[in-house]
């Protein structure tokens, strides 16, 4: 199939095989990529489905009807929350953004002891919007989820995810890659040299892990403290001082690297 431009709709825009395109959808299609009707375009709801659909004219507007169901599958085999302390200025819009290209599947944005921005609904609905632009153009199956914003103790506290990280810029932590290739499957193991699961580790199948990654100048020791007690394991990413807005993408890469090949 040649290369089709896509396009981010919602279930509810999908009825009897065609999709109500909104005004902005529809100049979006027509006016900035051009096409017209009977041109093919891909329709993503960004809960893991495609399909190539057909933009028709009609008197009152465009619309696009669905010829069929595209089978695909650009997900990492591994269920990904990103909990990220919010960085000062627009920080967090490349943080979504790029986060979103590297597969994660929900973000919660969190204030933390250092946090200096208090976000708005419109900063809230700006990042959702990015997270679809960006999932459209990484080619991704679904869109992730932008929580509201909430405080870092809700967040370790309310945190359902079985394998959960704290990301601690210094001390004598293990390194997260060493937690991560404990969960890959057998046959990418020994390529990278993991050692054999414990008892009682999921070994394959789909796994979800949470990685919270602070602000500028880190976790506080309360803050460590406190996500220890909720069964954080703090880990490191490396020996060198990341940036906030640069520590989501070492973390989210090295989950791809990991996982990727599985």
């Amino acid at each position: 199939m040649p290369q089709l431009q896509r396009l981010a709709v919602t279930a509810a825009q999908i009825c009897d095989r065609k999709i109500d395109l909104t005004r902005e959808q529809q100049h979006y299609l027509n006016r900035v990529l051009r096409l017209q009707g009977g041109d093919r375009f891909i329709a993503m709801d960004g809960r893991g489905h495609w399909w190539l659909a057909v933009l028709e004219v009609r008197e009152t507007g465009l619309i696009a009807s669905i010829t069929q169901e595209i089978a695909i599958n650009r997900e990492l085999p591994v269920e990904v929350t990103l909990m990220a302390a919010l960085p000062k200025g627009n920080g967090f819009d490349e943080v979504v953004r790029q986060a979103t290209e590297l597969g994660v599947a929900s973000i919660v944005p969190v204030t933390s002891d250092r946090t200096l921005l208090k976000p708005s609904d419109q900063k809230v609905d700006r990042w959702r919007r990015i997270a679809a632009e960006a999932a459209e153009q990484s080619e991704r199956q679904i869109v992730p989820t932008i929580s509201e914003p909430v405080s870092f103790d809700v967040a370790v506290k309310d945190c359902g995810q079985k394998y959960r990280f704290i990301c601690v810029a210094r001390g004598d932590n293990r390194h997260l890659w060493d937690c991560l290739v404990g969960f890959v499957p057998p046959q990418f193991r020994a390529a990278t040299g993991a050692p054999p699961l414990q008892r009682g580790e999921q070994d394959g199948g789909e796994l979800s892990i949470v990685i919270a990654v602070g602000p500028e100048g880190g976790w506080t020791e309360g803050e460590v403290k406190r996500a220890i007690e909720f069964d954080f394991e703090p880990v490191s990413l490396g020996s060198r001082i990341l940036r906030a807005v640069t520590a989501p993408i070492v973390a989210l890469s090295l989950v791809g690297a990991a996982f990727e090949k599985c």
